[in-house]
């Protein structure tokens, strides 16, 4: 058995190369073979959001506060809240973060495929995540 005590890892700002504004994640626990998978606790401030970007294995996202915003590639941008889970497939193109006026935390778990865990692309528009 091991215990991940909440606090105990440190938290970083979210790269501008995977984020726009202020993104704060909190890992919660990393991959360790055998399994691949890892999660982290990301907080999105107002208007922040991550760039488009897929998983190998696709990826859960679980709302745990605020009001965020997801979309899939060609589909519509929606609202998620508290309690909230989202599951994007292996491959699927996606964005996920914060509302227009409003944080939002979610847990984030993924799994990697060769140590690859995600594929960042271009950044999300304002245009497209005010729509």
């Amino acid at each position: 058995m091991d215990i991940s005590r909440a606090g105990s890892k440190p938290s970083a700002r979210g790269p501008a190369e995977w984020f726009s504004g202020t993104v704060r994640l909190d890992p919660l626990f990393a991959a360790e073979a055998p399994s691949a998978a890892a999660a982290n606790a990301v907080t999105f401030e107002p208007g922040a959001r991550t760039a488009w970007h897929t998983h190998p294995l696709g990826q859960l996202l679980i709302v745990t506060a605020g009001v965020g915003r997801v979309q899939r590639e060609g589909g519509p941008v929606e609202d998620i809240r508290p309690g909230d889970v989202v599951r994007f497939a292996p491959g699927e193109k996606h964005w996920h973060g914060a509302g227009l006026t409003t944080a939002m935390t979610h847990i984030a778990i993924q799994e990697a495929v060769d140590g690859v865990a995600v594929t960042w692309m271009e950044h999300v528009s304002d245009a497209d995540y005010s729509a």
